[in-house]
């Protein structure tokens, strides 16, 4: 059963800017790390896995994933704040 209405269209919208978001600070944050592989590693990682349940999750609001997003989500956030550490 799908929704008919444009809540479908603005979940995915929301979550393409989310996702353009998201990959503007893992390029910054890769400027910053230039020099640290390991750091540069898990921002690429965060990246991947957060683009891709972005873009999962953008286009399967008939099927929403409880579980998937926000450990995806925190996980991201925890690689950046990693890489952060090993950068300084």
């Amino acid at each position: 059963m799908t929704d008919p209405g444009l809540q479908p269209e603005r979940t995915h919208l929301a979550w393409r800017r989310t996702a353009l978001t998201f990959t503007v600070v893992a390029i910054l944050a890769a400027r910053h790390a230039a020099d640290h592989p390991a750091a540069l590693v898990l921002i690429a990682v965060a990246w991947l896995a957060f683009c891709g349940t972005a873009y999962t999750r953008g286009r399967t609001t008939t099927r929403p994933l409880p579980h998937l997003t926000p450990v995806v989500t925190v996980c991201s956030v925890l690689a950046l704040a990693v890489a952060a550490v090993l950068v300084r």
